[in-house]
């Protein structure tokens, strides 16, 4: 093992940890809170919203798998992840810009950030699965991508199943629904929404607005970028420490 992959292995296992942590009495008290805010609003609304992610998703998600490039064949790991990490800095920027003109722009216009920075993500997420060597036409590793971003943006009782579920992920994905329709949006988007909540609601707020989109926005993508490494991390050494199969004698 070259020594960039004994750092990635390090940093990767830290990782694990964080993701299997339990849930601490302040996550436990914010999902009361939130449980509860989400109780007020009628159920036609809570119908609403999750259609209204669900086709922005999907949007985003099928369109592009046509714009994405082709997955990086063999490569070291470090180059792999030097690759990444500049996708990660150049989407960072592009939205830490793009939250502070919606965040000065009153609350119309900030508004409009909520598909601009999830349409960075998912296609964040996209450019990462290639360099990686992952390809996302295959439709099981779409919706990897979609729990890794369930991962990221989502309370620990959540992400302590989500990250289950992609540690096994070469078990989990083949009892995965053949129909897109099938994933559990309304989890996902309530999830989603509730987490970016509080960061993101303050940046309608005149005056304070473009500081707050720029930091949040900022955040948001590096949270995701750090997520999305770790989880093609446990992909690249569960295959490194798979037991090897003897050759075929003649």
């Amino acid at each position: 093992m070259t020594p960039e992959e004994q750092q990635a292995r390090l940093e990767l296992q830290a990782w694990q940890q964080k993701m299997q942590r339990p849930p601490s009495f302040l996550n436990n008290l914010a999902r009361r809170v939130q449980m509860r805010l989400n109780a007020l609003l009628p159920e036609k609304v809570h119908l609403a919203i999750t259609a209204a992610i669900k086709q922005m998703v999907r949007g985003v998600l099928f369109g592009s798998q046509h714009t994405t490039r082709q997955p990086l064949g063999d490569a070291s790991l470090a180059t792999r992840e030097l690759a990444v990490r500049g996708q990660i800095n150049n989407y960072r920027t592009m939205a830490t810009a793009e939250g502070a003109v919606t965040g000065a722009g009153g609350f119309l216009l900030g508004l409009a950030d909520f598909p601009l920075l999830l349409g960075f993500k998912i296609k964040l997420l996209f450019d990462v699965a290639a360099l990686y060597g992952h390809d996302v036409r295959d439709y099981t590793e779409r919706l990897y991508l979609l729990h890794i971003f369930q991962l990221a943006f989502s309370s620990q009782h959540t992400r302590n199943e989500t990250y289950r579920r992609l540690a096994a992920w070469d078990t989990y994905r083949h009892t995965l629904p053949t129909d897109v329709h099938e994933f559990d949006w309304r989890t996902f988007q309530q999830e989603y929404r509730d987490y970016i909540d509080l960061a993101k609601m303050a940046q309608l707020v005149p005056v304070i607005g473009a500081a707050v989109g720029a930091v949040a926005n900022y955040r948001l993508i590096e949270q995701l970028g750090e997520t999305a490494m770790n989880c093609y991390r446990l992909r690249h050494f569960a295959a490194l420490d798979a037991p090897k199969l003897p050759s075929p004698t003649a």
